[in-house]
């Protein structure tokens, strides 16, 4: 099963684009453990307050599949994705491009947002 972490910039282009994330990943990837991490569930609740009323992030859906991974953790939420992926060798989904270059030089996956349209696989290994 592949592990894939989740960015709050990749949940909310996944939301924004009304994809079946579940589905587009299982298609990408096999069957697939979402990992979250405290930082970035912070961030999407905060985005979601700042959203307007209809747009919500269905941050109920991503509890209820996810894995909460860590404690609170000090720092960067790029630095600890970048951790967490390492660790879990985990695919990441993300729109963020320094995080992706990151990802990139360390030879993890990342599943990135196309066109606003589907969810794309980039697999450097």
């Amino acid at each position: 099963m592949q592990a894939v972490l989740i960015d709050a910039c990749g949940w909310a282009a996944c939301i924004d684009a009304k994809l079946n994330i579940q589905h587009e990943m299982e298609a990408l990837l096999g069957p697939c453990e979402w990992l979250l991490i405290p930082k970035v569930l912070e961030e999407l609740v905060d985005l979601e307050h700042q959203r307007p009323a209809g747009k919500g992030l269905l941050l109920d859906l991503l509890r209820s599949k996810s894995t909460l991974i860590g404690e609170e953790h000090i720092g960067h939420t790029d630095d600890l994705l970048l951790e967490f992926a390492k660790e879990h060798q985990a695919a990441t989904l993300t729109v963020d491009t320094e995080l992706k270059r990151r990802l990139f030089e360390a030879n993890l996956r990342v599943l990135e947002v196309k066109q606003a349209k589907y969810l794309h696989l980039v697999d450097l290994l």
